[in-house]
């Protein structure tokens, strides 16, 4: 087959670890049915291609675009714009693509907290003049410039348009094939849609059984402080468990590990608020009603936020602290 001939595909990383990028190679043979099929034309972090590559292509030259990472930067937000009008389809690919994921935990501090703490207050930190990182400095004549650092985290959804989204932290191998394979094969739902079952993990859980029709929990459990039965469900054991309000397709691969759900793979097209919903699920399966006991039994939940909003605070109705000098920015595209 002429390669030219192929669909052209690209591949972007913007603020991530690094995991969904491991999750393309983890395909193992397969990728290979994957490289037959289609052109890659755009990978930086993994071949040699530069910025300039991409902005000589035609628009819309790219039949798809796969992007992870949230958006936090002006040079993020540069790219995936461009990477937006060169492609057809623009694939938003794992948890902080999707919902903003860890980074978007950031947004509990301003943008000057952030850089305070790591320039100048962190412990390893020595910076006696107080230098900060500028967009643009003088030097020699010459202008230095770096990406300017927003105020807060998005979702990829909250800079461009996207068309479908394939959830996880990362998406496994089995959910990244069968979203390639539907692309080449012409056969997507519409657009919009998340590429994984709509049903809570609960329903797909290997612990189903185990979990009793009224949950009652007197208190919530570190898991590194108690003996988790590996039969049972975890929430029944006090775990706190993001299955009840996370949508299934990621093959329970935390639970088999009898590791709780920790909910990278969003909520169902139900819910609102992906946060709101454990925690509404939580309170109801409170058996303390007295304050003094409710406090007893949260106190196993020493990070609120961290839990409930893991991978979709810049997703959620709060979407992000705001502080006195702050405007609200939640138009699409107006850096926050």
């Amino acid at each position: 087959m002429n390669p030219t001939s192929k669909p052209k595909v690209a591949f972007y990383w913007c603020a991530s670890c690094g995991g969904c990028e491991e999750a393309v190679v983890d395909l193992a043979e397969d990728i290979l049915n994957v490289v037959e099929a289609v052109e890659i034309v755009f990978w930086p972090v993994a071949m040699d291609f530069k910025k300039q590559d991409l902005e000589a292509m035609p628009d819309r030259a790219i039949a798809a675009a796969l992007v992870n990472g949230a958006i936090r930067t002006s040079e993020q937000e540069e790219m995936v714009r461009l990477l937006r009008r060169k492609s057809q389809c623009l694939i938003s690919y794992g948890a902080c693509a999707q919902l903003g994921g860890i980074p978007a935990l950031a947004n509990q501090f301003e943008r000057e907290e952030i850089l305070r703490y790591v320039y100048q207050e962190a412990p390893s930190v020595i910076n006696n003049s107080g230098t900060y990182p500028q967009p643009a400095t003088p030097h020699n004549g010459d202008t230095v410039t770096l990406p300017a650092f927003r105020n807060s985290v998005r979702a990829l959804d909250q800079v461009v348009e996207v068309d479908y989204y394939i959830p996880g932290c990362p998406p496994t191998p089995a959910l990244t094939k069968a979203a390639l394979d539907a692309l080449l094969a012409g056969r997507l739902p519409p657009r919009g849609t998340v590429l994984a079952p709509d049903v809570a993990l609960c329903e797909q859980c290997p612990r189903l059984e185990s979990k009793p029709k009224d949950l009652s929990l007197d208190a919530f459990q570190r898991p590194h402080r108690t003996a988790l039965d590996p039969e049972k469900c975890l929430l029944a054991q006090g775990i706190p468990c993001m299955g009840p309000a996370t949508r299934s397709g990621c093959e329970a691969l935390c639970i088999k590990g009898n590791m709780a759900c920790t909910g990278c793979f969003g909520p169902t097209s139900r819910v609102l608020d992906h946060g709101a919903k454990i925690l509404s699920c939580f309170a109801s399966a409170l058996a303390p009603k007295e304050p003094q006991g409710i406090d007893q039994a949260l106190a196993g939940l020493p990070d609120p936020v961290g839990t409930f909003y893991r991978y979709s605070l810049a997703r959620s109705l709060l979407r992000r602290k705001r502080g006195p000098s702050q405007t609200q920015h939640f138009i699409r595209g107006n850096p926050p």
